[in-house]
């Protein structure tokens, strides 16, 4: 499966750079993950979805766990039906362990999105084919305190190779899946997408990003979104 071929070379080559402080810790669930995320692209990226979601990179409590893009445990196990063991990474940071299943902390954004796709779908079946969810980068990176630090925040010397081999990666799973849309979650996802797919015919856009840090999504993350997408002429069914 050409999903999974894409997501092997990317945890492979990404993996492989190196990053400073104030990064002390890399997780790639990619790679201490792979079960779950493979069984992912492969049951659930058989479709030719309408639109391509794209996250930033895994948080601590989702993807790191479950090697699923903003895969809160729960929602991954029960709605997803996706669950395998989970081992750790090359190095784990005393405050962000890795417990896979077992880990009993919520991802906020993982709840929000697997959560609004449950109520406004009902079956993940129905959500899939038309949507895919692809995280755009497959590195989380911690600092000494055991703060989360985004790509963007990386010194630019780190960020260029990183970012060369994320775009063409999500240039690869764009071509593969023919999305109508590739819609960035942040403003972040969407930049990335628009300079990774530039003179592709892929439409881009964006919605809010679920973060708890958002006070905007905290308002009322999933009607914000549906109306990002309304305004994008992306319609949606009536919530089940």
């Amino acid at each position: 499966m050409r999903l999974v071929e894409i997501s092997r070379e990317l945890a492979r080559s990404a993996g492989a750079l190196d990053f400073s402080a104030p990064v002390t810790h890399v997780y790639n669930p990619l790679e201490y993950a792979w079960p779950c995320h493979r069984r992912y692209l492969e049951k659930w990226g058989v479709h030719s979805p309408r639109v391509l979601l794209v996250g930033m990179n895994p948080g601590p409590w989702g993807m790191a766990q479950t090697g699923v893009p903003f895969g809160e445990v729960s929602l991954v196990r029960e709605w997803l039906g996706i669950e395998a063991p989970v081992g750790k990474p090359r190095r784990e940071h005393p405050k962000r362990p890795v417990s896979g299943f077992d880990c009993a902390r919520s991802e906020v954004s993982g709840a929000r999105l697997w959560g609004w796709a449950r109520e406004r779908f009902g079956r993940p079946e129905a959500f899939f084919r038309q949507f895919f969810v692809y995280n755009y980068c497959p590195l989380a990176f911690l600092e000494s305190s055991g703060r989360n630090r985004t790509p963007d925040k990386l010194p630019a010397a780190e960020r260029a190779p990183l970012f060369a081999l994320c775009d063409a990666a999500l240039f690869e799973v764009a071509l593969c899946l023919r999305p109508g849309w590739v819609i960035g979650i942040g403003k972040f996802a969407e930049g990335r997408a628009r300079e990774a797919l530039a003179g592709e015919s892929f439409p881009v856009g964006s919605i809010l990003h679920p973060s708890p840090a958002s006070p905007a999504a905290n308002r009322g993350w999933a009607s914000a979104a549906e109306e990002a997408f309304a305004g994008l002429g992306i319609l949606l069914p009536e919530g089940t």
